[in-house]
């Protein structure tokens, strides 16, 4: 049995992320390529939750952060997700980040990290 059918029998369980489709996921990954600021960041991760039911998390490493290398982004696990697309959103996103490290300024920023000690 497949994780699809196993989250369509069960009446309790969160079936948002069927809405990924292969598509849909190359929707996903060019709309983040295309991402120039830590609010555009931010509303993706929102949108992800409220229309997918799943959670993003970029978070500064406990070493040195020189460059998206040094965070720590995460799709949390979840029943449905795929792996390869677990993979393919953070990837989508350091490159992102490489190309604007602007915003990896913006997220050492809101973690404390550049702020006064």
């Amino acid at each position: 049995m497949c994780q699809r059918d196993v989250l369509l029998a069960d009446a309790d369980s969160d079936t948002r992320i069927l809405r990924l489709t292969r598509e849909e996921e190359k929707k996903l990954l060019a709309h983040i390529d295309n991402i120039a600021s830590y609010d555009e960041l931010n509303k993706l991760a929102e949108r992800l939750n409220s229309q997918l039911g799943v959670v993003l998390r970029i978070t500064p490493s406990n070493n040195e952060v020189r460059s998206a290398r040094g965070l720590s982004i995460v799709l949390a696990e979840r029943p449905g997700l795929c792996r390869k697309t677990r993979q393919a959103v953070p990837t989508a996103i350091r490159r992102c980040l490489d190309r604007h490290p602007e915003i990896i300024y913006a997220i050492l920023d809101a973690h404390d990290l550049l702020g006064p000690n």
